[in-house]
């Protein structure tokens, strides 16, 4: 398999090989990624998040990922870390989030790091979160900060 993926012009290096099975029943799927825990996704979210909760919930921890190694980075101790996310989706097919508003609460975090937060959720946006950067461009994308 490795070497028909590679004639398709695939790196290897950047590409995941992941499996999704359905359980049988109704709209869920469990999927596993290599030797990591299996997870449940529901269309109907009886039994797990959907796919569309999951990939919000991918952009939440990807970006609340960024933000703590940045923080981290820039020598900012952080007690706590919570988002709230609220999104809207297209009303007709494909129903693709059209608007995604993400709220940071922080922690133990003083009002003099707000710079930093600030600058470390940008570089989230701008450069870092993949999760961001495999939505569409069109997103009404927007953050807010709490806690500090």
């Amino acid at each position: 398999m490795n070497r028909s993926l590679l004639k398709r012009g695939l790196n290897l290096n950047y590409s995941k090989k992941m499996i999704l099975r359905w359980t049988g029943q109704g709209k869920a799927f469990k999927g596993v990624y290599g030797p990591g825990p299996e997870m449940t996704m529901d269309g109907s979210g009886e039994t797990g998040p959907s796919p569309m909760d999951s990939l919000l919930l991918g952009l939440m921890g990807c970006m609340g990922i960024d933000l703590l190694f940045v923080l981290n980075k820039s020598r900012v101790d952080v007690g706590s870390l919570e988002i709230h996310a609220f999104a809207e989706r297209n009303h007709e097919p494909p129903q693709y989030f059209k608007r995604v508003h993400l709220t940071f609460v922080l922690g133990g975090v003083g009002s003099e790091a707000r710079p930093k937060v600030d600058r470390a959720l940008q570089l989230s946006r701008d450069k870092y979160c993949s999760v961001f950067h495999s939505l569409r461009q069109d997103l009404d994308f927007e953050t807010v900060v709490e806690g500090l």
